[in-house]
């Protein structure tokens, strides 16, 4: 007991496990006092995207103060250590280029606007919705590869920050959340083509009407932040002459969730249109007829 006394006694005296316990301690207070703020914020903030920034920026905030307060808590040894730091420092960098990019990514998409939380993009050679963005990565709920259409094929992808250095970043949803959009409809020739002009039409603006008003609005203040030409978001139908049939083209700017959903809803009604008026329209396509070839030991 004696000898367990006196180790104890030994150990607590030692500068350096003194020191030890205590970069423990602050580094476990910390941490608790971040998970706490964090807590608070999920339970008085209500809306998910503030609620969310505020997590991260509690998160980030309180590890800048814990390295703050460990510097300071060895401040006189670091001059005795700063040819060793710097060494060892551009070893470091060297070993952790990538790790630095990505951090560095992280202040870009953080300061620069590329993307938020909960937008579509498609970075690093993916596509999905951002659900989260870590300092050095960014993860995604990825839609299509073998998944056709704009749909989440349930595969989560992180991707490195570094990449918004070394690649396109494509945001679908960022300024202008609405894209364009448009359908091909071949129609037989010797059909009423004034009249498939007026089913096309209305097709299109019955199932895009409710994104006119909100798409000419954010154009309007996108024209204004930027150097860009005016251009039309109502739809649009023009029309093409082939050697085959008469090719409709209805453009039109819809919602970038909601593209699939609309254009199958504009499909629907072109059947429906053709439908009521098949004694003067049809849908043109291209028809092979195979015939029997004769048999190989036929006489001329």
């Amino acid at each position: 007991m004696t000898e367990l006394n006196g180790l104890l006694t030994g150990l607590t005296s030692n500068p350096i496990v003194g020191r030890v316990g205590v970069v423990v301690i602050t580094i476990i207070a910390v941490l608790i006092g971040i998970r706490m703020l964090q807590t608070v914020v999920s339970r008085s903030v209500k809306e998910m995207s503030a609620r969310y920034r505020i997590r991260k920026f509690i998160g980030f905030l309180g590890y800048i103060v814990l390295v703050l307060i460990l510097l300071a808590m060895f401040s006189e040894r670091l001059g005795q250590l700063t040819v060793v730091f710097g060494v060892a420092g551009a070893g470091i960098a060297f070993a952790l280029q990538e790790v630095i990019a990505s951090v560095a990514g992280w202040i870009a998409i953080s300061l620069g606007g590329f993307y938020r939380p909960g937008e579509r993009v498609q970075v690093g050679g993916i596509k999905g919705d951002v659900i989260d963005i870590g300092v050095l990565r960014t993860t995604l709920m990825e839609i299509g590869d073998w998944v056709g259409g704009d749909i989440y094929n349930g595969r989560i992808v992180r991707v490195a920050n570094s990449f918004v250095f070394k690649e396109p970043v494509y945001n679908y949803s960022g300024e202008f959340p609405f894209l364009w959009d448009e359908i091909k409809v071949p129609v037989r020739s010797g059909s009423d083509w004034r009249l498939a002009q007026q089913v096309i039409e209305k097709a299109v603006a019955d199932n895009v009407a409710e994104f006119q008003d909100l798409a000419s609005k954010q154009w309007d203040v996108l024209v204004r932040k930027f150097l860009i030409e005016e251009a039309r978001v109502t739809p649009m139908v023009t029309l093409a002459v082939t050697d085959n049939w008469i090719e409709f083209t209805a453009r039109y700017v819809v919602d970038y969730r909601r593209r699939r959903a609309t254009k199958d809803a504009i499909s629907r009604a072109l059947l429906i249109g053709f439908e009521q008026h098949r004694d003067k329209l049809e849908f043109g396509s291209t028809t092979i007829e195979i015939t029997a070839m004769p048999a190989s030991g036929a006489k001329g």
